[in-house]
Parts: C-alpha cells; sequence; structure tokens
C-alpha cells in the first residue's frame, strides 16, 4: 500500500495505467510509471529511497534539488534541452521534493527521459566514449557551482582513508567469522596501504581542488540518446557531492574498461582496456572542455586505480561484515566483485607506464 499511497500524493500528470521494476541499480527501489493524459502515454520514474544508506533525505533532495536547477539553468543558456538533458524532479502536491509515507518510507518522482537508454555494459566503443564526454561535461557545466554547499550524503564516501581504517576494524572485528578463508583478499589491501592516502592528501595539501563530483559514474548513469548515439543525461543523482575529478573518472574506467563484468568468478577475463582507457580519457577532456587543472590530468591514472582499490575494499568489507550494503544475488557476490577490482588493480600496475603515456597526450 505504501507505493500506492506515495503515487497519490506526486503531482503529476495522467492516469496510471502500469507500473513495473526498472533499472538494475543496487540501492534504491526504482519503478517504471507509464500514465495516459489525452490519449498519450507519459512516464515517470518512482522510487523509494534507501534510508538505510541515505539517512537524511531532506539533504540528499536539496542536493539534487540544487544541482538539478543550476544544470537547468547552464543548458538553457547553452541552447540545450532542459528536459532531456538533466534530471527533472516531479514535486509531491504539498510542493515537496519528495514523499514521506505512513511506514516511514520515503518516495521521490522524476519526468521519465524518452527515446534515450542507459547501458549495463560498454556494447560498443562509441558508447563509452559518449558517456566520458556527458561525465566531462557534467564536470564542465558544474564548474562554477561553490562545491562546499553540498551536503556529504554518505560521508567520507571516498575518503580511501576512512575505508581502509573501516576495513582494518572489520578484520578485526570478523563478526561473521569469514576473515580466515579471504586471506589472500585481506593481505592484498594491506600491501597498498599508500594508495589509500595517496589522493586524499593531495587534497589536503591542495594538490588538487574540490569538485562537485557525481561519485557513481557508471556507464548505466548516462542516458544515451537512440536516435543520435550521443550521451545526453547524467541520471542517479544521490551521490553528488564535493570530490575529486580523478574519482569520478576513475570510477567509470573500473567498470567500463574492464574485460569483465563486475562480478566475473573467471578472473582470466579481467584486463584493463587500454584502448577503451585512451577513448574514455579522450571524451572526459574534450566534456571538461579546459576545466580541469594540468595536475588534475595527470592524475587520472591514479584515479582510475585509486577507485578500483577502493571498491574492492568496500567490497570485501561488505562480504565480512554480512553482505549489509551491497545487494547480493548468491553466496559470495560481494566476495567474487572484490576478486574482480583486485584482478583489475594488478592489470593496471602492469600497464601503469602505457597508461601515464596516453594521459599525457591530453594534458
Amino acid at each position: 500500500m505504501s507505493r500506492e499511497e506515495a503515487i497519490n500524493n506526486f503531482d503529476f500528470c495522467g492516469t496510471v495505467t502500469d507500473i513495473k521494476p526498472y533499472g538494475s541499480g543496487h540501492i534504491n527501489d526504482t519503478f517504471l510509471m507509464t500514465c495516459e493524459e489525452k490519449g498519450k502515454q507519459k512516464h515517470y520514474i518512482l522510487q523509494k529511497m534507501n534510508t538505510d544508506i541515505f539517512q537524511n533525505p531532506d539533504e540528499l533532495m536539496e542536493n539534487i534539488i540544487n544541482v538539478t536547477s543550476f544544470l537547468r539553468k547552464k543548458i538553457i543558456e547553452n541552447g540545450g534541452d532542459p528536459e532531456r538533458e538533466t534530471l527533472n524532479v516531479i514535486l509531491t502536491k504539498n510542493g515537496e521534493s519528495y514523499y514521506r509515507d505512513s511506514d516511514g518510507g520515503c518516495w521521490r518522482m522524476y519526468k521519465f527521459i524518452e527515446d534515450a537508454t542507459s547501458y549495463d555494459q560498454v556494447e560498443k566503443p562509441d558508447d563509452f566514449y559518449q558517456t566520458a564526454v556527458a561525465f566531462g561535461n557534467f564536470q564542465y557545466l558544474l564548474s562554477e557551482f561553490s562545491a562546499e554547499v553540498l551536503h556529504e550524503t554518505i560521508p567520507d564516501f571516498h575518503n580511501t582513508i576512512d575505508r581502509f581504517a573501516k576495513f582494518k576494524r572489520a578484520v578485526e572485528e570478523d563478526i561473521y567469522q569469514r576473515a580466515s578463508s579471504v586471506q589472500k583478499e585481506i593481505q592484498f589491501v594491506l600491501d597498498r596501504e599508500d594508495l589509500a592516502y595517496t589522493m586524499c592528501t593531495m587534497l589536503r595539501n591542495n594538490e588538487l581542488p574540490l569538485r562537485v563530483t557525481h561519485n557513481d559514474t557508471k556507464l548505466n548513469n548516462i542516458m544515451i540518446d537512440n536516435q543520435t548515439g550521443k550521451g545526453i543525461c547524467v541520471i542517479d543523482l544521490d551521490t553528488v557531492m564535493p570530490g575529486l575529478a580523478g574519482n569520478d573518472f576513475g570510477d567509470s574506467i573500473r567498470f567500463g574498461a574492464n574485460t569483465a563484468a563486475e562480478d566475473e568468478k573467471d578472473l582470466s577475463k579481467v584486463s584493463c582496456d587500454l584502448n577503451l582507457f585512451e577513448l574514455y580519457t579522450k571524451g572526459f577532456t574534450e566534456g571538461c572542455r579546459g576545466s580541469l587543472t594540468k595536475k588534475e590530468i595527470q592524475t587520472l591514472p591514479l584515479g582510475a586505480k585509486t577507485m578500483t582499490f577502493e571498491c574492492g575494499m568496500r567490497f570485501l568489507t561488505d562480504y565480512l561484515q554480512g553482505d549489509t550494503y551491497f545487494k547480493i544475488h548468491r553466496e559470495g557476490h560481494n566476495l567474487d566483485r572484490c576478486r574482480t577490482q583486485f584482478a583489475l588493480v594488478e592489470d593496471m600496475e602492469k600497464k601503469w607506464d602505457q597508461m601515464m603515456e596516453i594521459v599525457k597526450k591530453y594534458e
């Protein structure tokens, strides 16, 4: 009943004719809602926010409203289409950005972006390039937005120093007695403690600027226009926070330039595709349109390795703590994900000089 209660409290157009689960996200519960108005179909995205993870929905939605409003203004200035090039929040009938149902569940609604598709894996290289341009353009459009005004929806989300400390604590506490079976993976993290500190230290020393970052730059968070094949809209803004441009770049590489799926069990399939790495570097720097510093561009490979390492560490931490954060679909799923990330880190280490040479072309 809570879903129906939520729907009845949003100020959308038309009569609901269908609603079904949508997408492949790990965190929120997402539905595609079909409505009919004057003989025409309209679609909306309805989401129940995961308030176990996003514990302050007021701050979360304030971020999203502020960022999408700023993007809308910039898109209009640039002669773009604000209905398709940024998310549009549907307010409740009381003018609020989300609805809290009688069971305490928090719901929000967006206009659905028609005639566009998001992809879970790179189907053709140009799709990856287009997402790079789109995420770079996201950086460019928000380069004048003050990152300091944004709330941290998940505190210390890409603070790898903090992630490393939490990982060590999870190993020590070992509440599910799983540590003994994953000693190889634990040692992998401990051997790379320096990597957890490098980029955070550069930020603290003002070597890298604080940016508005998306913090979940997977391929499927870009809508690609079905007609033109171009990336048109960045979606899933829950983790938009202050951060490092290299982290956004790096998260895309760890997901999109990996030759295997994120949870591939056969680790021989895992590698960093250098052609895709270069294609993404080209697209991202083009999309940023000169808004990155030279140092930011030089540290893009470091961002790729750091984000891959951090993600693997997070999967391993979640496994040790009983799989409470990421949704799992089989026993040991987070462990499979962790091993894939670590295999990718190892491959990046082998290809490090080549990655650095590629990035030099785009300084």
